[in-house]
C-alpha cells in the first residue's frame, strides 16, 4: 500500500509518469526503505494509467463491496433471553 500511496503522491504532485528513483525519494523521506520487487510490480501496474481513472475504478470497486459485518438485530416481541422472569409483585 505504501509503494501506491507513494505513487499517487507523485503523479499528483505534478509526475505524470513516476518512475522508482521518485517513489524512492518519497519513502526514503519518511524512513521506508523500498523493496525493488514490490516497487517495480506497483509501476508496471500502474504506469501509464491516469491517475484519475485509477482512483475512480477504485471507489467504484469498493462501491460494491458490503460494508461493515453482520447487524445484530433485537427482536421486539416476546420475553427477552436474559433469564428466568421476575417474582410477581406481593407474593
Amino acid at each position: 500500500m505504501r509503494y501506491v500511496a507513494a505513487y499517487l503522491l507523485a503523479a499528483l504532485g505534478g509526475n505524470g509518469n513516476p518512475e522508482a528513483a521518485d517513489i524512492k525519494k518519497i519513502l526514503s523521506s519518511v524512513g521506508i526503505e523500498a523493496d525493488d520487487t514490490r516497487l517495480s510490480k506497483v509501476i508496471s501496474e500502474l504506469k501509464g494509467k491516469n491517475v484519475s481513472d485509477v482512483i475512480a475504478t477504485g471507489y467504484s470497486k469498493l462501491a460494491s463491496m458490503p460494508a461493515g459485518g453482520a447487524v445484530a438485530v433485537a427482536s421486539s416481541g416476546g420475553p427477552s433471553t436474559g433469564g428466568a422472569a421476575a417474582p410477581a409483585a406481593g407474593q
